[in-house]
C-alpha cells in the first residue's frame, strides 16, 4: 500500500461521502428496516417468543445489527453499478490514478454509512430497552467484529455491481443475506427448530456472530466461538476481495465499447 493508493482512495472517498451527505436519506432508509423489525418482534411478537434470556430486546437486537449491515450494503452495489454503467469509471481509467482506490472507496463509503446506521439502530435498542452491563473492550470486541462483518459483505457487494446488468439487478442480491439471519439464533434459539433447519442454523456464520455479540452484551464467556466469528468474516472477506478485485480487473481492461 503506497501514499499514491492512501491519496486516491481519500480523495474518492470524500467524493463518495459527499453524495452521502447530499442524500441522507440512503442512511436513513437503511436503519428504518430493522428499527421497524424490532418495533414488531418486541411489542408485537416478543410476547409468544420464549428465549429464556430475560428481556428479549437485549436478545434481539444482536440480530437486528447484522440485518442492518445486511440491508446496508445493498447502496454499494447500487452505487458501483451507477458508477459503471455512467460512465465514471471509465473517466476514471484515463486519470492517472490507482485502479483499486476506486473499489477501497466505494468500501470505506459503505463502512462509514454502515456504522452511523448501526449507532441509530443501537440508540433505538436503548429507548426500546435494551441494557448492557459490557464494559469498554466488550464494546469494542463488538464494534470490531460488525466491522469485520460490514467489510466482508460489502466485498460481496461489490461482485454483482460490477456484474449486474440492471440497477435492480445489482441490488437485488441483498435479500438472501437479509433472510439468512432468519435462520439462525437470532430471533429464537436454534434449540426450537426441528432437526434439518437447526443444523443449518447452527453451522452458518449469522449465528456463531449473533451469538458472540450477544455473549458480549451481556457478559458472559465467548470462547473459542469468538475466533470461529473472526474466521469466518475474514474468510468471507478474503475470497470476495478476491472475486471483485478479479472481475473489476477484467473489467478495466475490456476494450471501452465503441
Amino acid at each position: 500500500m503506497n501514499a499514491h493508493f492512501v491519496a486516491d482512495t481519500a480523495a474518492l472517498l470524500r467524493r463518495s461521502l459527499r453524495h452521502i451527505a447530499r442524500s441522507p436519506d440512503t442512511i436513513i432508509t437503511t436503519a428504518i428496516m430493522p428499527i421497524m423489525m424490532m418495533l414488531l418482534f418486541v411489542y408485537v411478537l416478543g410476547g409468544a417468543i420464549r428465549t429464556g434470556a430475560g428481556s428479549y430486546v437485549n436478545y434481539l437486537l444482536p440480530g437486528i445489527l447484522v440485518i442492518t449491515i445486511a440491508s446496508g450494503i445493498s447502496y454499494t452495489a447500487f452505487r458501483l453499478f451507477t458508477d459503471m454503467q455512467g460512465g465514471m469509471v471509465e473517466r476514471f481509467r484515463s486519470m492517472p490514478i490507482s485502479r483499486s482506490s476506486v473499489l477501497w472507496a466505494h468500501v470505506l463509503t459503505s463502512l462509514v454509512a454502515n456504522l452511523i446506521s448501526l449507532a441509530v439502530v443501537v440508540l433505538v435498542g436503548l429507548a426500546m430497552g435494551f441494557r448492557s452491563g459490557a464494559g469498554p473492550l466488550a464494546w469494542v470486541a463488538v464494534l470490531g467484529i460488525l466491522t469485520l462483518l460490514t467489510l466482508a459483505l460489502t466485498w460481496v457487494a461489490v461482485v454483482p455491481g460490477l456484474i449486474a446488468k440492471t440497477v435492480d439487478g445489482a441490488s437485488a442480491f441483498g435479500y438472501p443475506l437479509i433472510f439468512l439471519p432468519f435462520v439462525s439464533s437470532a430471533f429464537v434459539p436454534t434449540e426450537s427448530m426441528p432437526g434439518p433447519v437447526r443444523a443449518f442454523a447452527e453451522h452458518q456464520p449469522v449465528t456463531v456472530i449473533v451469538d458472540v455479540i450477544r455473549r458480549l452484551f451481556t457478559e458472559q464467556p465467548v470462547g473459542g466461538d469468538v475466533w470461529v466469528a473472526v474466521a469466518w468474516c475474514v474468510g468471507i472477506l478474503v475470497v470476495a476481495w478476491a472475486v471483485a478485485v478479479r472481475l473489476y480487473r477484467g473489467s478495466v481492461a475490456a476494450p471501452a465499447p465503441a
